[in-house]
């Protein structure tokens, strides 16, 4: 081959590279090459996966993971972490990032503890959940919840944690917005227990109790001045203004539910129990 010859090849040489150097050393060295090959190839792979920005939120641990989701706002950014993942799930709904309520924590500076429900429901924000310590009564007279909370009881059952209204009070809750009972026992002499004034309410799981009296005509559980969404045609009324009762006991009253608005009872069953009844039933406006 002459020396112009070289130079037209030369290029298409250094292109080859490895290529024509393993053609002329034979098969013996071949194979270190494919394995150093390959290792690049899980070198760049590994060092792919080391940059993802998925990757070292993942490797921290669930106490850590947990204490980042308390920064964020239960709805929407903590309802949204918990679709994620099952371990994510867990962890923005986990009870040690729900609001406490005890009463014997009179001294106690942990974050998030208070002693008194009033106390609680203001601090709350949108979407908060609200553990009610069980064992000792509850002060609850004329309190509005005007964004949505839940609100359970610490005990196994809902005789444990009792919410009691004084004398005089028109009622031990007023809801404004959609919120949820679980597993708590609220106990009224006059007025009513839950005052429902709109938004969805969910009561499962409960006891309502009206004092049984000369004047227990005057005393309902519920009582609901919601007016609905009767009068607009377009909206459709199981994202309305509402109440739904489930698994839960009443106990005296005049009646169960008083409605001055536009909802009505609709699709009652009741349980006869040894000691007691167990009430299912909707208060909606009528389809």
């Amino acid at each position: 081959m002459c020396c112009s010859d070289w130079k037209l090849l030369r290029p298409t040489v250094a292109s080859l590279g490895c290529l024509v150097f393993m053609e002329e050393a034979g098969e013996e060295k071949k194979q270190p090459f494919r394995a150093y090959a390959v290792s690049g190839k899980r070198r760049k792979l590994q060092s792919k996966e080391e940059s993802s920005p998925f990757a070292p939120i993942n490797t921290l641990d669930d106490g850590c993971l947990m204490h980042i989701f308390s920064f964020l706002s239960p709805i929407p950014d903590r309802h949204n972490s918990a679709l994620v993942c099952h371990r994510w799930r867990y962890l923005a709904c986990h009870p040690r990032l729900w609001l406490r309520v005890d009463r014997s924590a009179k001294d106690s500076k942990e974050p998030g503890v208070f002693t008194d429900i009033e106390s609680a429901v203001s601090t709350a924000r949108p979407g908060d959940t609200i553990l009610i310590s069980p064992g000792r009564s509850h002060l609850a007279s004329n309190i509005q919840i005007n964004k949505p909370l839940c609100l359970i009881g610490g005990g196994e059952l809902p005789d444990e944690t009792m919410l009691a209204c004084s004398r005089g009070s028109d009622s031990a809750l007023e809801f404004l917005s959609t919120c949820k009972l679980m597993n708590l026992t609220v106990k009224a002499e006059l007025g009513c227990c839950l005052l429902h004034r709109s938004g969805r309410l969910i009561i499962d799981g409960c006891v309502l109790q009206c004092e049984t009296n000369p004047l227990d005509y005057l005393s309902y559980p519920i009582i609901s001045t919601a007016s609905g969404t009767k009068s607009l045609p377009n909206i459709n009324c199981s994202s309305s203004d509402s109440v739904s009762v489930s698994r839960t006991r009443i106990e005296g009253g005049a009646k169960a539910v008083l409605t001055s608005g536009d909802l009505t009872l609709q699709r009652v069953r009741v349980i006869y129990a040894r000691t007691s009844l167990f009430f299912w039933f909707e208060v909606e406006c009528q389809s």
